[in-house]
């Protein structure tokens, strides 16, 4: 008879948790372990293991790394549901120790929560550091930035009796940083033109530091109690860290705060065209546009606030242009009939006395073919910047509770083989009429990335020049390794080289 009982209640216990399971209709998920939950089956590379179980469980998936709930997504459906119908929903991000010690109090733009601070700061992204007008501010900026690369490898192939071997992943990165450092500080920190070679040396190894801390994994944010006991002594070292950053940072805005040349009267969007007034405004910096914003709304454009959008665009900045132009010469070099077709395109809409400028670019239409290819096969982040549900929600029919980090498999949806033919292969040319296909590398709904018009048009001046000007050919008979690193971004594992050569006279006259 207790037996009998027995039987009942286990009988019972069994309803219940079938009942529950059922109720709760939670995405599909693997076997866990007790506190660990999935991390057990967590391999670098992060994408490529989760594509694995998502190929196994479902596109869209449910694991837990320790107590942390994470909604993985490769579906194109599930990621269009994410950002339209609960596209406010997933609109914050998800709370580490990186974004509370490294973002002045939440009040960056990458990781503000959803409200009245972000939408200002979308609002200020928008319409005075991305909008056309500012763009093409500093076009000349950038066109002297390229400019100083192309001279300097035509000095290397003349030292080296016509060609030379560049190390393109150090030149790529030099160049991006000083791009967004000449527009944002008005001061170069590689190459020969440095002003303070000590000091440019101590800023490089501070926002490598900086970045290293922000994208890197951490294990005090998946159990509360090892970030409690400081575990590894990270959480001080970034406290440190942003210690550094900010004395920097706030030494940049008050020297430029003490130039004569800002004043309340001076704005880039002034009537008066005199030659003087133009000389004075080649010297403006973004540093000096945030400051005049901040003369008459001093408790809106804080110091801070200035503070984090110079740093998330040096940071953030660079290693995402730098990564996806290695991939696209390293892709190019590799199939080298496309490097063809590019100059081609160029030599036909370029007249041949001048350099491929900004202007040229909407007429060169394979070049960004090449550049969309790129982003497709090696997005600068496998994943979308994770975003962190506010409320419970459904998801493809699932249930998704409140505080589950989404993380969208970029690379997995960029490959998919029922929406792109032969996914693994460089074909530009399949860009060449619109599709339904989801391409996404600079994210989606209302926190995409508002720098994604300025970052193509980089990419676009820099490959199209440095095909215009040298021939380029891989260093050996064998095809560049295009095996990715493990990371948060995806860097290309063996660092790319290759050999140019300039291509005569086509534009040495217009060098220097």
């Amino acid at each position: 008879m207790v037996e009998t009982y027995w039987y009942i209640i286990l009988f019972i216990f069994f309803l219940f948790l079938l009942l529950k399971k059922q109720t709760n209709n939670n995405p599909p998920s693997p076997p866990s372990l007790p506190l660990l939950g999935h991390l057990h089956l967590i391999k670098e590379p992060l994408h490529q293991t989760l594509e694995t179980l998502s190929s196994k469980y479902g596109d869209i998936l449910l694991l837990r790394f320790g107590l942390k709930k994470v909604l993985v997504i490769c579906s194109p459906a599930a990621v269009q549901e994410c950002f339209t119908k609960n596209d406010t929903i997933f609109a914050n991000r998800p709370v580490s120790m990186a974004t509370t010690h490294l973002s002045y109090n939440f009040t960056t733009m990458t990781v503000a929560p959803y409200g009245d601070l972000w939408r200002n700061l979308r609002r200020l992204a928008s319409v005075e550091i991305f909008s056309p007008n500012r763009i093409a501010f500093f076009t000349d900026l950038r066109d002297k930035e390229v400019r100083l690369l192309i001279s300097q490898l035509m000095q290397k192939c003349v030292s080296n009796f016509g060609s030379t071997k560049v190390e393109l992943k150090t030149t790529f990165n030099e160049l991006a940083f000083n791009i967004l450092s000449m527009t944002i500080t008005g001061k170069r920190y590689y190459g020969e033109n440095v002003e303070d070679a000590e000091e440019a040396r101590k800023v490089r190894f501070l926002l490598r530091e900086l970045f290293d801390l922000s994208v890197n994994s951490n294990i005090g944010d998946l159990f509360p109690i090892l970030r409690w006991l400081d575990y590894g002594g990270v959480e001080k070292k970034m406290i440190d860290t942003m210690k550094r950053l900010d004395y920097f940072l706030q030494d940049l805005i008050d020297k430029r705060r003490g130039n004569h040349s800002i004043n309340d009267n001076d704005d880039d969007d002034h009537d008066e065209d005199t030659a003087d007034h133009r000389k004075n405004w080649k010297k403006k910096t973004m540093i000096d546009h945030l400051l005049l914003l901040q003369n008459p709304e001093p408790e809106i454009y804080t110091d801070n606030i200035i503070k984090g959008i110079i740093a998330v665009l040096l940071i953030a900045g660079t290693d995402t242009l730098s990564l996806t132009m290695e991939w696209a010469m390293a892709l190019l070099v590799n199939h080298p009939e496309s490097i063809e077709k590019v100059r081609a395109e160029i030599e036909t809409h370029v007249p041949k006395d001048r350099l491929l400028a900004e202007q040229d670019l909407p007429k060169l239409n394979f070049l960004q073919n090449v550049i969309t290819e790129t982003l497709r096969l090696h997005p600068p982040l496998p994943f979308l910047i994770p975003h962190e549900s506010s409320e419970d929600c459904t998801v493809g029919g699932y249930n998704v509770s409140r505080g589950t980090m989404l993380l969208v498999n970029l690379r997995a949806i960029h490959r998919n083989p029922k929406a792109w033919p032969k996914p693994n292969e460089f074909i530009p040319e399949r860009h060449e009429c619109e599709g339904e296909e989801m391409l996404i590398p600079f994210g989606a709904g209302r926190r995409s990335c508002p720098g994604a018009v300025i970052g193509k048009r980089v990419l676009g001046l820099v490959l199209g020049r440095l095909i215009q000007v040298f021939e380029w050919e891989r260093v050996g008979v064998e095809l560049e390794d295009m095996t990715e690193g493990p990371g948060f971004s995806t860097p290309k594992i063996k660092p790319l080289e290759a050999i140019c050569k300039p291509r005569g006279a086509t534009t040495e006259h217009s060098l220097f």
